[in-house]
């Protein structure tokens, strides 16, 4: 069973629900930290790094000995990650290629009618595999100054093992990012907060997960502050609230010392484990 927990926003608990459940539940478990641009769960699991690998995405390089700066290449690249300036009377032409914002699509290469185009290999982060006891752990660092976290999570879900219950910790947002993090989950918890902003990114993350039909709940974090409106439109929608988790000075003042919520109160251990039984329910419907 692979297991997304995703949020509309950061900072509402989404590694505080991803890193309990992964040591909450029996068996062999597999934790996948997909916020590749700032990861934190192994604050929380303390994994024993075992082997890092780089992550490479394939850029163009243009041969201008071949090049006819026809164009083709700029036309069909998505992301605008190459330009071909045209002559004029003193200044030859040039094809410029923007590294920063290729996604190694291969279009360029594939439609150059000149075969002018050949690929290579740039270093755009890191992905380390560890463990804890029986605890798998895999998460991806990007480079610093890289704009684009997608093929690091790629990467980090090239580790995915079916063989274990998978929770893979989504970055925040409704961006590219998420969307390549939760691809082909089972199921989705989605982490929120009480507050209007909570509710509001709450929704758009509702959105999103409806349209990739993944079955999905609620985990209210610090429940107790803001107001009612999360749990009334969860309500109005139908979506099932899985864990209310407090909010409480005690739990906030473990979480930074990095501690988990499960090791410092383990009688949440339980409801967290349950959490998982609520959504096979949900998947079951």
């Amino acid at each position: 069973m692979i297991i997304s927990v995703a949020s509309g926003k950061g900072g509402t608990g989404k590694t505080t629900v991803s890193t309990a459940l992964a040591l909450s539940l029996p068996g062999p478990v597999q934790l996948l930290d997909c916020d590749a641009e700032e990861p934190n769960a192994h604050i929380f699991i303390k994994p024993d790094i075992k082997r890092t690998e780089d992550v490479f995405i394939y850029v163009p390089r243009i041969d201008e000995d071949i090049c006819t700066l026809c164009g083709r290449c700029a036309e069909v690249c998505a992301y605008n990650a190459i330009a071909v300036l045209p002559g004029s009377g003193r200044t030859a032409g040039r094809a410029l290629v923007f590294r920063e914002l290729c996604h190694g699509c291969g279009s360029c290469r594939y439609f150059c009618p000149e075969n002018a185009i050949k690929e290579e290999k740039r270093k755009v982060g890191v992905v380390e595999v560890g463990y804890r006891g029986e605890l798998e752990f895999v998460h991806g660092r990007m480079n610093i100054g890289e704009a684009m976290s997608p093929p690091v999570i790629r990467a980090v879900k090239h580790k995915l093992n079916k063989g274990r219950t998978v929770i893979v910790d989504a970055p925040p947002g409704t961006t590219c990012p998420v969307i390549t993090a939760i691809h082909g989950s089972d199921a989705c918890v989605l982490v929120t907060e009480p507050t209007p902003f909570g509710l509001h990114d709450l929704r758009l993350t509702v959105e999103v997960i409806k349209k990739m039909d993944i079955p999905f709940g609620v985990v209210i974090n610090r429940h107790g502050l803001g107001d009612e409106r999360t749990e009334e439109y969860c309500a109005q929608e139908g979506i099932p609230v899985l864990m209310k988790i407090p909010f409480s000075k005690e739990i906030a003042a473990e979480y930074s010392r990095g501690i988990s919520i499960v090791e410092a109160f383990p009688e949440y251990r339980d409801e967290f484990a349950g959490l998982v039984k609520k959504l096979e329910e949900e998947m079951s419907r």
